[in-house]
This record gives structure tokens, sequence and C-alpha cells, in this order.
């Protein structure tokens, strides 16, 4: 079985020659590197990982591409783009043309950039990554899931992942999943997935996070096993790389093989376009 883990951020330090905007705080004080992460992957049995750039990095893509560059079966990224930026949209059109690039993640849950969603700043930049053919990954809570379905409703061919099932981010348990009728609402749209990443991050219990699994089954039940993918946010894990593999593929005995083989990793290689390994012989 192919194990992709649908978000990993790797990035570099907050020096004076790359400096970082002083807006969200770093998930760990130590950088995470390509080195670290393969070691971490090589161990926990994870073949490929999709890379995030942090958002406390700034709009910056450059460590993520390096890495997928150096090993190109291993990682590719959804990178960062300030739409709002000079020649933003004239970006699209090549954007997938960058080697190891796949998509764009947007995120909408802070005070600089919820206006972007609500104030419809964006208006011209979906028409354009939808001609673009160019993939997003989209954080946002439920709360503000009603704002972005008119969009999704209006460019069906602009594939949308939501990103950690938008889970509101510091909230644990009960109070993580309030909303979650917001999110199972879009299932009816054949463009938008469900990211369950980093769950165990949202838990109120130990390992084997039972207070997870009804939650994640009501997903499943919605999007299916080609739209749901599995990952970790693996710089905020809770457990170990290892558990939070074995959640799903070990404490959900409501899955099959075939379920997990595109939960794991099948389904997010496919819907961004990454191009599965050759099967060995």
């Amino acid at each position: 079985m192919l194990i992709t883990d649908a978000q990993v951020h790797l990035w570099g330090a907050d020096t004076p020659e790359r400096p970082w905007p002083k807006r969200n705080t770093a998930h760990r004080p130590e950088p995470l590197g390509k080195a670290e992460m393969l070691a971490a992957m090589d161990a926990a049995g994870v073949e490929r990982v999709v890379v995030v750039p942090p958002g406390w990095e700034g709009d910056r893509n450059d460590v993520a591409l390096a890495a997928a560059q150096a090993h190109p079966q291993r990682f590719a990224v959804m990178g960062r783009l300030d739409p709002e930026a000079a020649g933003a949209l004239e970006q699209l059109a090549t954007w997938r043309a960058q080697p190891g690039m796949l998509g764009i993640r947007l995120t909408f849950h802070t005070q600089w950039t919820v206006p972007l969603l609500t104030n419809g700043k964006l208006d011209q930049f979906w028409p354009a990554a939808e001609r673009a053919g160019v993939p997003l990954m989209v954080l946002l809570p439920h709360k503000l899931i009603p704002v972005l379905e008119p969009v999704i409703a209006r460019h069906p061919g602009l594939r949308f992942a939501m990103d950690h099932l938008s889970v509101p981010t510091k909230t644990r348990g009960r109070e993580s999943f309030e909303g979650l009728d917001h999110l199972l609402a879009l299932a009816k749209y054949p463009n938008v997935a469900a990211k369950a990443t980093g769950q165990p991050s949202y838990s109120a219990e130990d390992y084997p996070y039972r207070d997870l699994h009804a939650h994640l089954r009501r997903v499943y039940d919605s999007f299916g096993p080609q739209r749901m993918f599995w990952g970790t946010d693996y710089s905020r894990l809770p457990c170990t790389y290892r558990q939070s593999i074995t959640l799903f593929t070990e404490e959900l005995p409501w899955l099959s093989a075939e379920d997990k083989a595109w939960i794991m990793g099948r389904g997010i290689c496919e819907w961004l376009g990454w191009p599965l390994p050759p099967v060995s012989q």
C-alpha cells in the first residue's frame, strides 16, 4: 500500500537574510528540513509527503521546492501564492510547470487572511485557477464554509481539498466537530475532497483517539474513500508518526483494504495529479 502524507510542513530558519513576517508562530522552535523528514518517513513506512509551506515563513516555496526537486518521488508541493501580489494571476498559467509543484494552498483562518475570502478579493483568482487547472488546498474553519460554498458551486472544474476537515484551530474534543455538518454538506460537489489531516491534535483523549472515530466515519460515509485523504501535519503531532498511521490502518475496522489504499495515499496522489510510482515487478 502506497502511504502518502497529505500535509507536512518543511521550513528554514528565521534569519536576517531570510526573514519571516511577524504574524504567526511556528509549530516548534527548530526548523524541520528534508533530511529529518525523510528519516521519519523511512522509519514509519511513509513513501511520500505533500509539502505545504507554512504561513509563518510568509509566501515562500523555496525550501519545499528544493526538497521536491532533490527527491521527486518522495516530496511534492502545494505552494503558497499571494493572490493580491502584482502578477499573481499571470503566474497561475505556468504554476504547475515548476518542477515539484502540484497546486496552491490558501488559508483563511487569521485576521490577515479571512478578508481575502469575505470581501470578494479573490473574484478573479478563482476562475483563473480553474482555467489553469491548479488544484487548491484550503484551510478555513467550519463557520466560513458557507462563504466558500458558492465559489465551489460556480467553479466545478476547480478542485478543493479541505484541510484538517475544516476543524477550527486550537480546539479539542466535541468543540472541534460542532460544525462538521458544514463540511459534510460539501460532499455533494465532486470537486471537493476532505483532508483528514492532523486529527490526533483535535482529540481530547490519548491514542487510539476513540473520540475521533465517529467523526471520521461520518466523513467517510459522505465523501467516500477516494475523496478522504490521510495526513499528519507532522510537526505538531501529539503521537508517534507510526501511531498516526495505525489510527487509520488498525483502529477503524470499518475500512476495507481497498478503502485504506485510497485514503492512505492513492487518493491524494490522483486528486493532485502526482503520478503514482511504477509497480515493482
